[in-house]
């Protein structure tokens, strides 16, 4: 058989087994493959998806996208659905087809998410050299675009020889399934390799299972940490995604409520604690909660679970004023449980690590003075939310008045999806949320355009989901102007495939989050609107809005769209909107909702900051001012050696 068939078969028998408690899960840990084709794969990997589709489409379904970096946020969005269980495997040609994977790698690997890559290259032989899109480089005639994915992988290899296939795609899939490793593993297959025929094993194409490791916590560190737990007064949770990787929200929740420890969350840790529980603080850092940042602002120890304390996170180091702030990290990647130069490292997987905690804490509690803080910041801050939600602006309304419109409409267990601008940061501090799986918010690489096809891959997790007896979920995406153009393409593949994602598409007519922080940073807002271009100083910044109609767009790509016209009603008609097209036939296709907001109207302060530099001198006076304010928050910037 060829190599390309070699691969293909074999990644239909890979199956990841993960065992939480006592229940035990398999499942097919490659359940498809994209692939756009060119020269490079279409007679090696290519071929191989024809042939076993007509031996069995069930082998390794094909699925078709419409740029590869989309399809890579297809699987990135499915695997984190699945909470890294699964993911799918890209098939690209040579030069632009392999590049354009990327940023997809970097997106993947950034966020701690499995996708497979398999992009092709160059002829391994040189029989015909250089080939179509071949980079040549006169220092180092061995490098091809596909070594750009080094830095940006988790795992890479080529396969110059066929023999080499099994050590790559051994570990590569080890790295794909290791919950401290996985990332973008990337296989680098040149053209000529792809259609090369060889004698492969049987043992290769054996099934094969790939257990998720869930390493327990050391008793030692256990102790250190229940000690130093029992001598804090003000303990704070910072839960992140790993605690939802490692499906510990359960025992988050009867580990804080337990203890009386409340908990705030970063945008990958939502869902961890339904909004309104007791002991959560929601959101916490530059995009979080006033209720969570209070609460951080005293805390003398932070136990940080499954999060990489990203600078949102910590608010650029300036939300932990204690100075006597100490930090227990339980992380299952040694790099992120050793981060602020914290004494307490846990290096496990986070709910053995909790169930481990709770039996050495016993009879603990927080002191009552900390739980009436708590409720007392909780009622503050819904107050505030509640107000952002129901002030109307007319015509236009505000980016708080369409959230909550949606997070009203929508069903506890649907799923809203966003990436990058000012969506995500307002989402974090506002939405309510019911369910753990969601809220789904790509915010570690923040991807302009990853939204809608995330959101698709989030849908076919879902679907699946559902078909397995799970919940029906509808996924709706949450995305600007200036993120849907990046990459609105994938709207296609839904047609394609008549698949219902209901995309909510906020026109502010430029970029809204970075004109709010050029502001701040006395930059005055420039570049960030899209208006027609003014001659005579050559600037953006003063001219007409062009005349374009996204929903006309969407509705040329065979979208159903639902246009919500500016008025005093507004809101309502957008609830409706969202109501009508959640009834919509599961198989009726993507439907999309149109709707304006006026982009200078501020989400509700979270009363925290996040390091941005500005210029030092400047004939600027908004600059002079935005520099004198940021001198003064530096002064509060901690190293935080915990």
């Amino acid at each position: 058989m060829t190599v390309g068939q070699a691969v293909v078969e074999y990644l239909s028998r890979q199956y990841t087994v993960d065992q939480i408690g006592t229940v035990e899960y398999r499942e097919r840990l490659i359940p498809g493959t994209f692939g756009i084709f060119g020269h490079g794969n279409v007679a090696g990997v290519g071929q191989a998806l024809k042939q076993y589709q007509l031996l069995d489409p069930a082998i390794m379904p094909y699925y078709q996208g419409r740029n590869e970096q989309a399809q890579v946020h297809q699987a990135v969005g499915y695997a984190r659905h699945t909470r890294r269980r699964q993911t799918f495997a890209i098939s690209t040609s040579i030069g632009p087809g392999s590049s354009n994977l990327l940023t997809g790698a970097a997106l993947a690997t950034t966020n701690r998410l499995p996708v497979l890559l398999l992009p092709s290259d160059t002829f391994a032989t040189r029989v015909a050299d250089p080939v179509l899109q071949q980079l040549e480089q006169p220092y180092a005639y061995d490098l091809t675009v596909n070594d750009a994915f080094r830095p940006l992988s988790k795992f890479f290899d080529r396969v110059s020889r066929p023999e080499q296939m099994f050590s790559a795609f051994h570990h590569g899939l080890r790295v794909l399934t290791d919950p401290a490793e996985t990332g973008a593993v990337t296989i680098s297959l040149p053209q000529d390799v792809q259609a090369e025929a060889f004698d492969v094993p049987e043992e290769f194409l054996a099934e094969r299972e790939w257990r998720i490791r869930r390493p327990d916590a050391d008793d030692g560190d256990i102790r250190r940490a229940a000690a130093a737990i029992r001598s804090a007064k003000r303990p704070l949770i910072i839960a992140g995604g790993g605690v939802l990787y490692a499906f510990a929200n359960d025992e988050l929740a009867l580990f804080a409520e337990a203890t009386g420890i409340p908990v705030g969350t970063t945008q990958a840790g939502v869902g961890v604690l339904p909004w309104d529980h007791k002991l959560s603080l929601g959101a916490i850092g530059s995009t979080g909660t006033t209720a969570a940042n209070a609460i951080a602002a005293d805390a003398d120890l932070i136990i940080g679970i499954g999060t990489r304390y990203e600078d949102f996170t910590t608010a650029s180091r300036t939300a932990f004023q204690n100075p006597d702030v100490q930090f227990i990290n339980i992380n299952i990647t040694p790099l992120d449980a050793y981060k602020h130069g914290t004494s307490l490292p846990i290096v496990a997987d986070a709910r053995k690590a909790l169930v481990k905690l709770s039996a050495a804490l016993g009879g603990y509690r927080a002191g009552a003075d900390l739980e009436e803080l708590v409720t007392a910041e909780k009622e503050r801050w819904n107050a505030t939310v509640d107000h952002a939600f129901d002030t109307r602006f007319t015509p236009l309304p505000s980016q708080n008045e369409i959230i909550g419109a949606a997070n009203r409409a929508m069903a506890a267990q649907d799923v809203v999806v966003c990436a990058a601008g000012s969506l995500p940061g307002d989402l974090h501090k506002m939405w309510r949320v019911r369910d753990p799986f969601g809220y789904h918010v790509e915010y570690a690489y923040s991807c302009m355009g990853y939204e809608i096809p995330g959101g698709l891959g989030v849908k076919r997790a879902a679907l699946a989901e559902a078909a397995a007896g799970g919940p029906a979920r509808d996924v709706v995406v949450m995305v600007g102007d200036g993120s849907y153009l990046m990459m609105h393409t994938e709207l296609v593949t839904a047609v394609a495939e008549r698949i219902k994602l209901i995309v909510v598409l906020i026109q502010n007519h430029g970029y809204a989050s970075i004109g709010a922080l050029s502001e701040s940073l006395g930059s005055q807002r420039f570049g960030t609107a899209y208006r027609t271009l003014s001659q005579d100083q050559h600037s953006f910044d003063d001219g007409a809005k062009p005349s374009i109609d996204l929903a006309l767009n969407a509705q040329s790509l065979g979208v159903r769209v639902l246009r919500i016209n500016p008025g005093e009603d507004v809101i309502g008609d957008l609830e409706e909107a969202i109501l009508a097209a959640k009834a919509a036939p599961e198989k009726g296709g993507p439907i999309l909702i149109h709707i304006e907001s006026d982009p200078l109207l501020d989400a509700p302060s979270s009363e925290s900051w996040w390091d941005v530099p500005v210029a030092q001198v400047s004939g600027l006076e908004s600059t002079q001012h935005a520099s004198a304010t940021y001198t003064e928050h530096k002064t509060r910037q901690r190293k935080l050696l915990g």
